[in-house]
């Protein structure tokens, strides 16, 4: 999937965000090993250092480790993700109903919606 990256919000929250996405939908799971920072900024076309900084803040929330000389790994903790996956999942539903309240849509109107689309997926 290409990297979409906009000039709105600091890269490297765009890079940490797209990894957590891989994680939770399942690209990259419990115990893999992430591709290399270069390998990755390359393929975003970032910085280097940019990804750098997106893998470091990822250790740091403790959803990637560091094996020495092996590489980065995603983390094994299946909790943890879990949790993550339910908070990214509670994101986007909330901006997903402030956006149809933007638009005028009662919570009945956009339930109708959710269950029309529902039953044509």
């Amino acid at each position: 999937m290409a990297w979409k990256l906009d000039n709105d919000r600091p890269l490297y929250l765009q890079l940490m965000e797209r990894i957590q996405q891989d994680i939770v939908s399942g690209i990259y799971t419990c115990g893999d090993r992430l591709p290399s920072v270069r390998e990755l900024a390359l393929e975003a076309a970032v910085n280097p250092n940019t990804m750098q900084k997106a893998f470091s803040e990822l250790e740091r929330l403790g959803l990637v480790y560091s094996k020495r000389t092996s590489g980065r790994f995603i983390t094994e903790d299946e909790q943890m993700l879990t949790q993550l996956k339910t908070q990214l999942a509670a994101q986007h539903v909330q901006e997903f109903m402030e956006r149809m309240t933007l638009l005028g849509l009662s919570r009945e109107e956009i339930l109708q919606l959710i269950q029309s689309a529902a039953k044509e997926a």
